[in-house]
């Protein structure tokens, strides 16, 4: 029954038979037959078929909600027997979103001095995708925004506030300035990340509620190509600071506060909601915790 329901929550994943069964390692008629003898065995149908895959049925999306849980505790149980024979070891998947890369070894650093047999899958997504695939049970925790969007059921730990600076190179306007006004820096030219992202959302709302129109001439959704654009002096940024401190600028670059108002937002680790957290997840959000509290004393 757990297997086919781990094949049952790839389908929903995937929404495709063949990529489902790849990402399970199996073929596609055995992954097709398992789908069918759960849907046996409950009684309803839970996959609406054509020619190809066409969704679930409403009871389908009931099972998938049970299959999550059933699943999640499943995983929980083996883990925790494992560590109690062997000590906290195997595999963490973390997405986290682009601003907060940065910050990420400050928490799998000290994590892996303490538990060595803890290996780490980092990858980069936007705030809905980092929810997505936290919810679909393909990564066990996330680095995302807390406010400004719902984050449904989960764990959450504040690990720091984001605070925007103005990223600009020596001899471009306003690059002698203490500190400038969100007006001031909707009129230079900019690169910012894409519009799907939290923090792209949340920089147009400071700039439109300060009277600015956003016209970034370049979009990326990787911050290495925003700064090496900024190097370039065509371009300037606004990116949080704690990011903009680990590049460790030249002096060449100034990172000038922005002002009116000085604006920031909370982001964190987050966790899918269930009692017991395997022991990885636990030993996780204790390891956030401890660096949300140094952050505190900063």
């Amino acid at each position: 029954m757990i297997d086919k329901l781990e094949f049952f929550i790839a389908l929903a994943n995937q929404k495709h038979f063949g990529r489902a069964a790849e990402e399970c390692g199996v073929t596609q008629p055995t992954l097709s037959a398992a789908i069918r003898q759960l849907e046996d065995q409950l009684g309803v149908m839970l996959v609406s078929r054509g020619s190809r895959f066409q969704g679930l049925t409403p009871e389908g999306q009931r099972v998938l909600e049970w299959a999550r849980r059933i699943v999640g505790d499943t995983r929980t149980m083996r883990e925790e027997m494992r560590a109690a024979h062997k000590g906290l070891a195997g595999h963490i998947r973390i997405a986290a979103i682009p601003t907060a890369l940065a910050m990420v070894p400050k928490i799998t650093a000290p994590f892996q001095e303490r538990h060595p047999d803890v290996t780490f899958s980092i990858i980069s997504r936007n705030s809905l995708q980092v929810l997505s695939l936290l919810e679909n049970l393909e990564i066990d925790a996330g680095i995302t925004y807390l406010e400004n969007e719902p984050l449904g059921r989960v764990t959450s730990v504040p690990l720091y506030a984001e605070r925007y600076h103005l990223i600009t190179a020596a001899g471009s306007p306003l690059s002698e300035r203490a500190s400038v006004t969100w007006k001031e820096v909707g009129d230079l030219r900019l690169c910012l990340l894409t519009a799907d992202m939290q923090n792209r959302r949340i920089i147009n709302r400071h700039l439109a509620e300060a009277g600015a129109t956003v016209r970034p001439t370049l979009e990326s959704n990787s911050m290495i190509v925003l700064f090496s654009h900024v190097q370039t002096g065509r371009w300037a940024s606004i990116m949080p600071k704690n990011i903009a401190d680990s590049f460790g600028f030249p002096s060449d670059i100034h990172k000038i506060p922005i002002t009116e108002p000085d604006a920031e937002h909370l982001v964190g680790l987050v966790a899918t909601h269930r009692e017991p957290f395997t022991p990885l997840v636990s030993a996780l959000l204790h390891e956030a915790r401890l660096l949300a509290e140094s952050e505190k004393g900063r």
